[in-house]
C-alpha cells in the first residue's frame, strides 16, 4: 500500500506549537535541575562541586614594550592582592632518649630511687611559611604540597591584613600541588595564561612572600622550559626555569608574564650552601597546575593514566649501544607483569620514540604526558626494537595509588675493570631483600679509582644481563664479558628492586 508523501514545509501541523511549547518547558526544567545539582547527566560536572571556575586569558595581541618605559608597575600592582601568605603548623612527636634506670634489670636492684618512670614522647609544633595564589573569587587557592604537607592547621593572610582559616581540599605530592579553600567571596583572583606559549627569553615576574616580610616581586626571564630535576620516584616534572629570584617562602607564589597572567606556581630553587637565590628557580606550569586542581576538586585526588614500565633516558652512548643514530626517547628498563604495557607486548629494551605522533624527548617527557591521559585511553607508541621501528597501541589503566608507573632513572656509564662480583645465592637474595626470582651476580666491591666508581656503580648492585643476555652465575658473567675490554658493554643492573640499563665504557 502506498502512503501519501507529506511535505512538512507546505503542510503545517496543528500539534506543532504544542510540541514546541512542551520541549521548551522540559528543557527549562532539566536545566534547572542540573544547575541545582539534583540531576547529574553523564559527561557533565556540577560547576559548584566538580571544578573551580577560573579566568583564562584569550588576548594574544602583541605587546609594545614602549608602554613600559617607566617600569612594570602596571603589570604587577593588579596581581599583588591575589598573592597570599600561608602559615602552616605541624605537630611532631619525638621520642626522648631512653632512661636506662627504667629497665627492669636496674629497677630490680635500685627500685625507683633514680626515677625509673617510662619516658613520654616530646610533642612539638613546627611552623612554616609559604605563599599561595587566589585563583577563584570564592576562596580557592593554589600552593605547593610541601608548604602544607602534614599540617594540622593552615592560616592564610591576605594583602589587606585579613586572616582566614584554610581547609585543605586536596594535595598531589607527585606534582607538588595543593588546593586550599577559605570561607570568603569577592576576592581578587588571577587570570590564567597559557604556559605552553612560553619561550626562552620571555620576561617573567615572581611574586610571593619570601621570609614572611610581605608581598615581593622579582623580575627575570624564562631560562628554559620542560625541565626535570631527576627527583623522587613517580614525580612528574615539567618545570619552567627562570632567573627571577625565588627565595625561601616564595614557594607556592605566582610566576606571571608581561600581561600579568599567571603562567606558573613557584616551587623550587637550586642554591649554594647559603640557601639563597642563585638565579636558577623553577615553577610548575599553570596548565599542569590547572589540570591537577580540577581533578583534586572533582575527585579528591588525581586520576592518572598508567603504562606500567620503568623507563630511563637515552644518552648518545646508550643510543649507540642500541643501534640508534642519536639520543632521545625513553628506554624501557622493566615492564610490570600484568600491566597495560605488558598486555600490549612492550618489552624490556624497547625505546619509545613517539607518543601519539609526537617525539618523546626523554623519560620525564613520556611520564608527564602519559600521566595526563585518561585511564582507558589508547596511547599510540612508536617503538624501536632490535634495529627496527614498530607501532604499539596500549590501552592505559588507572595509576595505582601504591603502584609504580616507572620513574625516570638515569643510566650511567661504568667500566667492568675494578669491579668484583659473586654469585647471587637464594640466602644472599633474601638477606638483601630482593624480589623473588631475581638472578644475576652481586657487586661486592668497586675500585675507587675505576671509572665504575666514578660512574656510581655500588656495592650491592645486581647485574642481571650483559648485552641483553641473562647471566645467572659467575660462569655466565665471565663468559659474557670475555674479550670485551676495549668495547662498550650494555648491562642491566638492579638496585633496591629497581632495574636500569647501564652502558659500560672501557677503562681509560
Amino acid at each position: 500500500m502506498n502512503l501519501p508523501v507529506t511535505d512538512p514545509v507546505k503542510t503545517p501541523s496543528r500539534k506543532l506549537p504544542f510540541i514546541l511549547i512542551a520541549l521548551v518547558v522540559l528543557a527549562l526544567v532539566v536545566g534547572g535541575l542540573l544547575r541545582a545539582g539534583i540531576l547529574h547527566a553523564p559527561g557533565f560536572m556540577s560547576p559548584a562541586a566538580k571544578h573551580v571556575a577560573v579566568k583564562v586569558a584569550n588576548d594574544s595581541s602583541p605587546l609594545n614594550l614602549a608602554n613600559f618605559q617607566n617600569g612594570f608597575a602596571s603589570v604587577i600592582d593588579p596581581d599583588l592582592p591575589a598573592v597570599v601568605n600561608i602559615s602552616s603548623t605541624k605537630v611532631v612527636h619525638e621520642q626522648q632518649a631512653p632512661n636506662v634506670f627504667s629497665d627492669p634489670f636496674f629497677r630490680q636492684f635500685f627500685g625507683n630511687q633514680f626515677g625509673g618512670q617510662p619516658q613520654q614522647p616530646l610533642t612539638e609544633r613546627e611552623h612554616s611559611l609559604g605563599s599561595g595564589v587566589i585563583v577563584n573569587p570564592d576562596g580557592y587557592i593554589l600552593t605547593n604540597n610541601h608548604v602544607v604537607a602534614g599540617a594540622s592547621d593552615v592560616e592564610v593572610f591576605t594583602q589587606n591584613h585579613r586572616k582566614y582559616r584554610a581547609h585543605i581540599v586536596g594535595t598531589d605530592s607527585r606534582t607538588d600541588i595543593a588546593v586550599l579553600k577559605i570561607n570568603a567571596s569577592g576576592l581578587p583572583a588571577f587570570t590564567f595564561g597559557d604556559s605552553t606559549d612560553l619561550k626562552v627569553g620571555d620576561l617573567v615576574f615572581a611574586i610571593g612572600d619570601p621570609f614572611g616580610i610581605g608581598e615581593t616581586a622579582t623580575m627575570g626571564i624564562v631560562s628554559a622550559t620542560g625541565r626535570a630535576l631527576g627527583g623522587s620516584i613517580e614525580h612528574y616534572e615539567d618545570f619552567i626555569q627562570t632567573d627571577a629570584a625565588i627565595n625561601p617562602g616564595n614557594s607556592g607564589g605566582a610566576l606571571i608574564d608581561l600581561r600579568g597572567h599567571l603562567i606558573g606556581i613557584n616551587t623550587a630553587i637550586i642554591s649554594g650552601d647559603g640557601g639563597g637565590n642563585e638565579g636558577i628557580g623553577f615553577a610548575i606550569p599553570i596548565n599542569m597546575a590547572h589540570r591537577i586542581m580540577d581533578q583534586i576538586v572533582a575527585h579528591g585526588h588525581v586520576v592518572r593514566g598508567y603504562l606500567g614500565v620503568t623507563i630511563q633516558n637515552v644518552d648518545p652512548d646508550m643510543a649507540k649501544a642500541f643501534g640508534l643514530s642519536q639520543g632521545g626517547g625513553a628506554l624501557v628498563a622493566n615492564v610490570t607483569p600484568g600491566s597495560p604495557a605488558a598486555k600490549a607486548g612492550l618489552q624490556r629494551g624497547d625505546i619509545i620514540l613517539k607518543l601519539d605522533g609526537d617525539d618523546v624527548s626523554g623519560s620525564s617527557d613520556l611520564s608527564v604526558h602519559v600521566s595526563e591521559m585518561a585511564p582507558g585511553a589508547t596511547a599510540h607508541l612508536q617503538v624501536f626494537r632490535n634495529g627496527h621501528t614498530q607501532n604499539v597501541n596500549v590501552q592505559l589503566g588507572a595509576f595505582p595509588e601504591s603502584g609504580t608507573m616507572g620513574a625516570p632513572v638515569e643510566g650511567t656509564g661504568s667500566a667492568l675493570q675494578g669491579v668484583q662480583v659473586q654469585d647471587l645465592t637464594s640466602n644472599l637474595a633474601q638477606q638483601m631483600g630482593l624480589p623473588p626470582g631475581t638472578s644475576g651476580v652481586v657487586v661486592t666491591g668497586v675500585d675507587p679509582s675505576s671509572s665504575a666508581a666514578a660512574a656510581g656503580l655500588q656495592h650491592g648492585d645486581v647485574i642481571e644481563e650483559v648485552d641483553h643476555q641473562p647471566v645467572h652465575n659467575l660462569q655466565e658473567y665471565n663468559k659474557a664479558i670475555a674479550g670485551r675490554a676495549d668495547q662498550p658493554v650494555l648491562l642491566l643492573v638492579s638496585r633496591g628492586g629497581q632495574t636500569s640499563f647501564v652502558v659500560v665504557e672501557p677503562q681509560q
